[in-house]
Parts: structure tokens; sequence; C-alpha cells
């Protein structure tokens, strides 16, 4: 790939799509480039870790202590590339024209590589605000990783007062997002040979009733509360995996099933849940166990992550608007830590990215040129209001 003298950001994001930072993998090697990068212009980074201590967190600051300032939130894993037909390798950033293709170009190193290009202009000027660097790890399983950072920051004596995700949302200032959780349900039954079938208990056919009930709950979801902000206006619950059975003449003892629900900001999602399990200890348990007392229904949360609700009226909301030179607005379907961010640090968030959605997760994934340009100008013009004598973000 070549470079042109001005492409500081594009040669980052060549060295950070380079590490394979996919969620099951560590993503240090990455977080110590990083680390050993903004060390060169004198800027600290606190590191913290997992227990294994094979992923981390990153939190820096530039510029004053002790004032409200702006934090620039990205996270460091990307989704895995097996059994996608990539036409290029997606651990080497591959220039096709304006785009730019790699895991993670769009998903969202691009965010990170331009913020890491302009932290030499942050240090140059006498900010009168501090800006925040916040990476992550896990947010592709979950939203987990951060969570450990979300503890650190509780004790800031001062909190900031804005905080970009940049996820690729086009540079479209996003206000909203559902809120999700995901859980793995697991039946054991009683096995037998298939011909004494009425002396077992089927997992299976138990896991079925439950994905029927499931549907149902999906159902209420779809007539309940709505946003016409989204595109599915509605929330939503879905059964994704089942795992079940050993063979055709078997009664199955074991099945596992998936399932994940995106609930709207007003909805309880605990009261989700124990709709569900009042379903489990009514109905399926009773019956199963009447035929074998040694019979279970289990579930595991695999993650949850809270819904984002920033105001369009938000004085942080017209500050983002501004900078990125858009009056619009909108939410989306998919999940971010910006509700993590926003629920239990109380900082007003806005998701504001460069590239699309519609290339994440996708083989030959890809930011363009043009988007890459744009996040520029808009960090930039953030740096600008950071160093300047206008007033802060206030109602």
């Amino acid at each position: 790939m070549s470079l042109s003298e001005d492409d500081q950001a594009l040669s980052i994001l060549s060295d950070l799509i380079a590490f394979d930072t996919t969620s099951r993998e560590p993503n240090r090697d990455l977080i110590e480039y990083v680390r050993d990068y903004l060390g060169q212009f004198g800027i600290k980074s606190d590191l913290i870790w997992n227990p294994e201590e094979t992923k981390a967190n990153l939190w820096a600051t530039i510029g004053p202590d002790g004032i409200p300032g702006t934090i620039l939130s990205g996270h460091t894993d990307v989704v895995p590339v097996d059994g996608q037909d990539w036409n290029s390798n997606p651990f080497s950033l591959h220039r096709n024209g304006d785009r730019l293709h790699g895991r993670g170009t769009a998903d969202m190193k691009g965010f990170i590589a331009i913020v890491l290009s302009l932290a030499p202009e942050m240090v140059k000027r006498k900010l009168k605000r501090p800006i925040h660097f916040a990476f992550s790890y896990d947010e592709e399983v979950g939203c987990a990783g951060v969570l450990h950072l979300i503890d650190r920051l509780q004790s800031l004596p001062v909190k900031p007062s804005l905080c970009v995700i940049g996820e690729p949302t086009e540079l479209r200032p996003i206000i909203g997002h559902k809120g999700g959780r995901a859980y793995k349900v697991r039946l054991r039954g009683l096995e037998a040979h298939s011909s004494l079938a009425p002396r077992a208990v089927n997992a299976i056919e138990y896991a079925a009733e439950l994905i029927v009930f499931l549907k149902g709950v999906a159902e209420e979801m779809r007539i309940g509360a709505s946003d016409d902000h989204y595109d599915i206006v509605h929330s939503t619950l879905q059964t994704g995996l089942v795992h079940g059975g050993t063979a055709i003449n078997i009664v199955p003892k074991d099945c596992e099933l998936t399932f994940e629900f995106r609930h709207l900001i007003g909805i309880d999602p605990d009261e989700i849940v124990a709709k569900v399990k009042s379903f489990i200890d009514a109905e399926l348990l009773p019956r199963m166990r009447a035929i074998h007392d040694g019979c279970d229904v289990t579930m595991e949360r695999l993650y949850s992550y809270p819904a984002l609700d920033t105001s369009a009226d938000d004085p942080a909301v017209r500050l983002v608007k501004a900078l990125v030179g858009r009056n619009d607005d909108g939410k989306v379907a998919f999940g971010t830590e910006g509700g993590i961010f926003s629920q239990r640090l109380g900082i007003p968030t806005v998701v504001c990215g460069p590239g699309s959605i519609q290339q994440a997760h996708k083989p030959d994934e890809f930011v363009t040129i043009e988007q890459i340009q744009r996040c520029t100008a808009f960090i930039s013009r953030l740096i600008d209001w950071s160093e300047s004598e206008s007033s802060p973000i206030a109602g």
C-alpha cells in the first residue's frame, strides 16, 4: 500500500489492522503499540488489565486536570474472519481506489487511527479542556471489557462533559440505540432408547416449547412499546442457536439454546428475563420432573449492555453536530458502549464515527478515504474547540 506524506492516519491504520485482535485473541500487542506511540509525545497511558493480563483497556489524557473534557472512545477488538471469502488479507490494509479494506477498518480501528494521528497536534495546543482516549477490549462479545475501565473512571473527581463513541455512523450523530442481552439455556432431561420414549424426558422437545414461548414474547414486543426513530420500531427477541441430541434412536438427554433480545430504553430487561424464568419454573420443570426428578433447566447470561438515549436537545449533542457539520441525528439498531458511559457515569454520549455499519463484520470490510478525511476534520475542530475560550458545554 502506498501512502502520501500526509497520510499519517492511514499509516497508523495499517499498523492497527496488522494486529489480529479478534475478541478470542489477546489485544496486548496492539495496546502496547498504542501506549508506546503516545509515549513518544509525552502522553502517559493507564492500562486497565483483565484478570489474566492478556487484554487491557487504555486510558490517556491530554490537557489540564480538574476540568470537564471530552472522551474519544473506541474498541480495539474485531469480529472473526472465519469462513469469510476475502479478496485480500484481512489483517493487511489494502487500498482499492477510495476504499481501505481490512478487518476493523470501519469497526472501528479507522476512528482510533485518526485519533492517534492527531495526538501530536493535541499536545502542541494549549488545551483549556482535556481530551481523553478510552480504548477498550471485548466490545464485540457484549461490551464486557469496558466495564473494568468504567469502574476506574467512577473515581474521577471531575467527570468528562462529553463522550464520543467512534462507531461507524458515516459521521451522523447517533443519540440512541437499544439495550441488549443474551442468554444460554441448558435443558437436561432423561435419555432412553427411542422405543421407550414415553419413559424418557426429551430435552429437545421441551426446548422447542421454550422456543415457541420466546416467539410469543417477541410477538408481545412487536405490538408493544415503539419508537419511530428506529428502523425496527419495537423491541425484538430471537432464538439464534440450538444444539442437542446424539442419534436418531436415542431420546436426547441434553439440549442447549441461545436467545437474545434488544429492548427500547423504557423496557425493563429484568422483567423480560423474569417472564422466561417463570415459564420454565411453572410450565416446563414440573412436567419434566414428574418423569425424572433429576431434570433441570438453567439460564446463563452471556452479555448485557444498556440502551443509549441522549436527548437531541442536550448541549453535548448540539456541539457534536456543529463540529461534524450536520444538523440531523438518529438512532441505530446495533449496540455500542455508549449506554454504559451514559448510564453508569452520567456522561452525555454521542455515537459518531467514520465508515458504515453496512460494511462492518463482512468480508472485504472497508472505510473510504473520504470518511477518514471527514472524521479527521471533525476531530480537528474538536481540538480547536478544546483550545478555545468559548463556553464549556452547558445547558
